[in-house]
C-alpha cells in the first residue's frame, strides 16, 4: 500500500541534505592531523653566542660598525661595545634613530642568556623607533 503526499499546488518540498558523511571525513582528517602533527620536526634555530669570549674586544668595536647590541651569557648588555643598562639601552638607541636613521640595529644574543633579556632589548629597540631588528644567529 503505497500512500502518495499531495502537496498544495505552489508549494514545494524542500530538499534535504545529509551532512553525516561530511562530518565523517571532517573527523578522520582532524584524527590524522593530531596523530602526525607530535612527528613533525621543525627546523630549529641555534643562537650565535654574543661575541668573543674576552669582554676587552666587543670594546674594540669600531664606532662606524653599525648599531651593534650584545647580549652575554650573564645578560649584561652591551650597546656599540659600551656596557649598559636597559634603560640607558633605550636613550642610547633613541640617540642613535637620531643621527643614523636609516641603519638597522644588530642583536648578539647569547644563547645561555635569558630570553627575557632579548624581550626586553626588542622592547627598547622599539620604543626608540626602529622598525627593524637584525638577529645575528650562529650559522650551520
Amino acid at each position: 500500500m503505497r500512500r502518495r503526499f499531495a502537496t498544495r499546488q505552489g508549494e514545494f518540498e524542500e530538499a534535504t541534505i545529509n551532512l553525516t558523511p561530511l562530518i565523517d571525513v571532517v573527523f578522520v582528517v582532524l584524527i590524522i592531523f593530531i596523530i602526525i602533527a607530535p612527528m613533525l620536526e621543525l627546523d630549529r634555530v641555534e643562537l650565535a653566542n654574543a661575541a668573543p669570549s674576552d669582554q676587552r674586544q666587543v670594546a674594540a668595536t669600531p664606532e662606524n660598525a653599525g648599531i651593534t647590541i650584545h647580549v652575554h651569557q650573564d645578560n649584561t648588555i652591551w650597546l656599540k661595545g659600551r656596557q649598559v643598562t636597559i634603560e640607558e639601552l633605550t636613550a642610547g638607541l633613541k640617540n642613535l634613530k637620531r643621527t643614523s636613521g636609516s641603519q638597522i640595529p644588530q642583536l648578539f644574543h647569547d644563547k645561555r642568556a635569558y630570553f627575557g633579556t632579548y624581550q626586553s632589548v626588542k622592547n627598547a629597540v622599539e620604543s626608540a623607533g626602529f622598525d627593524e631588528l637584525d638577529i645575528i644567529l650562529k650559522p650551520g
